[in-house]
This record gives C-alpha cells, structure tokens and sequence, in this order.
C-alpha cells in the first residue's frame, strides 16, 4: 500500500474530484461511513450495549468527517454529542453541509467558543478526534489546543480521524498539544507522520479506511514508497507443500561466528530454521564450533581452518566456503566474524566468486568499509543489513534522523551499488536496486538489544533459501521480524526483552500470519 504525504494526498482528492466527477462530499460520506462501521466493530467487542460517543470537530473537511461519523454512529444507537469549534458560518462547505445533516437528525450539537463550553469530564463511552487533518501544521493554538488537552485528560478510548490532531502528517512530529489515540482511522492510503516515531505511538492501531478514489488515480501519480501491511506479508510467505521434504524447504549455508561472538552463530542459524528453512549448515572457526553446536543442535557444520589460536576465520578457508556456497541455496555472511584482516580478505573475495543469493550483516558489513566498489562486481543477488553506525562506516555520512531524506539516502545506495538495503532503524526502510521502497511499520523499543539483528538475518536468509526474491525476503523478514518483538513485548515487557525472545516468538507471528481472519484495512 503506497505512502503519501500531505500534499500528495491532497493532489489524489483533487484529481477524483476535479477529473474523475466524485463529489467532494461523497468522498466525505464514504470516509464517515467507513470510520464509523470500524468503530462499531472495535467497541462492540468491549460489550453488547451502545456506548456513549463525543466527538470533537474542528473548522476544516476534517471536522466534517467527524459530523459525517456522529451520523452513522447516531443510526446505529448510539448517544452522540458533538462538540464543534464554532461558529457555524466559519465550518467549510463540505463541514457545514454535515452540520446540517447532524442537526435535522436532532444529534446533540455544541459550539465550542471557549473552553467553559466543554464539559467538566466525559465519564463514560469514547472519543472521536476529527479536529485537525492533514492540512494542519505547526502547532495548536488556543481554544485548540485546550480541546486537545481535555481530550488527553478523560480517561476514555479516542479514535483520531486520519491522524491525531497536532501531528504532523510529513514528519511524524509535533509541536505543542497533540492526541494521544488509541486508534487512528487513516483515510484512503496511510501517512507518513503515522509510521515515524513519534507519531507511531501517538496513532496507536491504524486502520485504512477506503473512501472510493479509483485505483487507477492513485497509480497515476507513481508514489515511490510502500508500507508493508500484514496481508502482503501473508501473501510471499514460502508456501509449503503437504509433500515436501527437508531439500524442498532451502539450504542455507551461515559462515559466522568467532570466539568473541559465539552466539551470533547459533541466533542466525536458529531464527533459519524457525523460518521455515529445511536445513542450515553453519561455517565457523574450527576451534569456536563445539561451543556454538552446544547452543543449536538443528544445525550441521562446516570447521573452517582459524588464524593461529585466534578463533577468527581464516583467508586459506575460502575454497571450502566456496564449495559450501554452491551446494546451498542462499549464503549468510557476518554474523559475529569479527574483524581480522585475513576475514576481512575472506570475505570480500567471497562476494564477487560466487553467485549464490546472499545476506551481509553486522561484521561482514564492516568488511565493506572502503571498498564499496567492489559491490559493483558482485553478480548474486545481495541483501545488505546495516544499523545506522553501520551505514555511516560505510557511505562516511550520518543517517538523517528525518524520514524523507532517510528514503532517498536509501533508495539511492541500492540504486547505486546494485543491492537490495536493509536500513534498520525506527522505521527500517528496504530498498532496491530497482527503485522499490517499503517502509516497515513493525517493532519496538525492546528489539534494542544485542543479537536482534542476529535474528533478522536468520529470518531473511531463511527466505531466501527457500526462494524468494531478495526484495520479497528483505520485506518479509523485516515485518516478522518486528511482529516477534510486539508479541514478545505484550509478554515480557519492552524493558526485559532479550534477542532470544524474538527467536521464541517466531512460532506465533506465523500463527497469526497463516490465519484466515486477516483484513486488507489492517496495516499492522
């Protein structure tokens, strides 16, 4: 599902009204109906009686979709009062006629002039926020601002229209007063600013809510980024055959591992094998393969000659490796390899003599350092996965923290270099060679922790060996990746998270992936 900013989405309402002949209105009534039917459906599963609804509407269309959901909301039973920011001849014309419409239904409508007009509290039910929409920027002054406040002070679920009111829509920012939802109803296609700390925490769950812009209008302006959502994710998961056997699932060969970094090994090869691969064969200093066989025994292994008692591989090694690479499906490089210069050596020669589909990470990612070039030579497809001080390492320039120019950084290293990049961070972007991009909506605090990217690496590689394309498993891996961490935290708390656990949760997040009751609208 692409992304948009402000200003695209605007351009999209636009053209299906100016060009395509849907009424500006019509468009509104869809939105309403739309946020209205999920609201049901979230509160209806907390009980069987209607509950008591306030909804806050601003000046704007975005306060009309609120009028247009207290009318629903009223046909379906339940009380309404709406608080709108007066007066009435100030509402936008497309507000203004939903005003009217809430009136001849005789819902319970105030004008809000002041912050006396409020209630003292709301003491029941749940509360809509339709004040500010994406047009909004900079921050809330006044008489809405203190609408914002109250809102965040009544202890009571809130669903925001298209995003909370005070964030910014581009940036995921805010200045000032801004409401804290439980749920956001996003209409037509999501927001930037409702994937990007911290308007991810701010928006809660999103929803997409579809208001009838024709698919065709939306392709017609070739937005560039994507949000993976949980039915894509579904769809590319390897199927699995009834009949298949252990070669039918992937061979995946992991050259990892050092005396310093034993359990970086057995996290990768673990989280493979977890993710469906039928068999993984870890290549490790001969010296260093005991302990690591002592944390996983699923895995087979490969001793690879040492550098003296060092416990890091070494250069003389390569042939072997080679030979493992060719008789596996996909190649994993990096995960706790260290840094020793006969590793280093190592390595890149691996990159550019084999053509075996492959993942680089962590130190097989240092390895780069200064020798980018060499990616141009490299003739399998490559998945690298660096950390933002990895990245830096590699390009000599920070990660800006904004989303927009972290994109374009991103898209124009794989463009580049070939590659398909995994930029981890808060949210990871993946992009292509090609010009694809994804934004991942998954994951959370607790996945700071070391041996995380160990486990993403293992669920990619995964992917890969069973054959997936090096996009497709970069985008899967990274979403379920992130799913473990949210199942992992409702459990064990984002504060006590350990990598492990991710690897534990994997069963669960392809529970709830391979289940039939996914809806398209969800995102996450």
């Amino acid at each position: 599902m692409k992304l948009v900013t402000a200003e695209q989405m605007r351009k999209i309402d636009r053209e299906a009204i100016d060009n395509r002949g849907i009424p500006g209105p019509e468009l509104m009534e869809n939105a309403g109906r739309g946020i209205a039917k999920l609201i049901i459906q979230y509160v209806s599963a907390e009980g069987d009686e209607p509950v008591k609804a306030a909804i806050f509407c601003g000046k704007g269309n975005n306060g009309g979709d609120g009028f247009v959901v207290g009318r629903y909301l009223h046909e379906a039973g339940y009380p309404i009062t709406i608080y709108f920011m007066g007066p009435v001849d100030k509402l936008s014309p497309d507000g203004r006629l939903n005003y009217d419409r809430a009136l001849d239904l005789k819902i319970e409508l105030v004008e809000v002039s002041n912050s006396a007009d409020l209630p003292d509290e709301i003491d029941d039910g749940f509360i809509v926020d339709a004040i500010f929409g994406i047009g909004f920027s900079g921050a809330p002054r006044g008489l809405a601002a203190e609408i914002i406040d109250f809102i965040n002070s009544q202890e009571l679920p809130v669903f925001a229209v298209d995003l909370p009111s005070g964030l910014n829509t581009d940036a995921g920012q805010f200045e000032g007063a801004v409401v804290q939802a439980d749920c956001t109803f996003t209409m037509a296609l999501p927001k930037y600013g409702l994937f990007v700390t911290p308007g991810r925490e701010l928006a809660g769950e999103v929803l997409i809510v579809p208001i009838g812009i024709p698919d065709d209008v939306i392709d017609g302006f070739n937005l560039k980024v994507e949000l993976s959502t949980v039915d894509k994710i579904a769809a590319l998961l390897p199927e699995r055959r009834p009949d298949g056997h252990k070669g039918d699932f992937g061979k995946l060969f992991v050259l990892a591992g050092s005396a310093n970094f034993i359990g970086a090994a057995a996290l990768t090869g673990v989280s493979a094998l977890r993710s469906g691969c039928g068999l993984v064969k870890i290549g490790c200093p001969q010296s260093v393969q005991p302990m690591i066989a002592s944390h996983i025994a699923e895995a087979t292994f490969q001793p690879l000659p040492d550098v003296g008692k060092k416990g890091v591989l070494a250069l003389r090694g390569l042939g072997e490796v080679r030979l493992q690479a060719r008789e596996h499906d996909a190649l994993a490089i990096g995960p706790g390899i260290g840094q020793h210069h006969e590793t280093k050596e190592l390595i890149l020669r691996l990159l550019t003599s084999v053509e075996t589909p492959m993942v680089v990470d962590a130190d097989g990612l240092n390895a780069l350092v200064g020798s980018l070039e060499i990616l141009n030579e490299v003739k399998a497809p490559l998945v690298l996965t660096p950390h933002p001080g990895e990245f830096k390492r590699l390009v000599g320039e920070a990660v800006p923290v904004e989303i927009h120019p972290r994109i374009e950084m991103a898209r124009q290293f794989a463009a580049q270099y070939g590659v398909t990049l995994v930029l981890k961070g808060s949210p990871t972007i993946v992009a292509d060679k090609d010009g694809a991009c994804f934004l991942n909506p998954t994951g959370n605090e607790g996945m700071a922790t070391g041996g995380s990217g160990d486990v993403l690496s293992g669920v990619v590689e995964s992917f890969l060996a069973q054959g997936m394309a090096a996009m497709d498993a970069a985008v899967t891996g990274v979403f379920v990746h992130g799913m473990c961490g949210y199942f992992a935290a409702e459990d064990l708390t984002t504060r006590a998270m350990i990598a492990g656990d991710l690897v534990d949760y994997l069963p669960q997040t392809y529970k709830y992936l391979d289940g039939d009751d996914l809806s398209s609208e969800h995102t996450c």
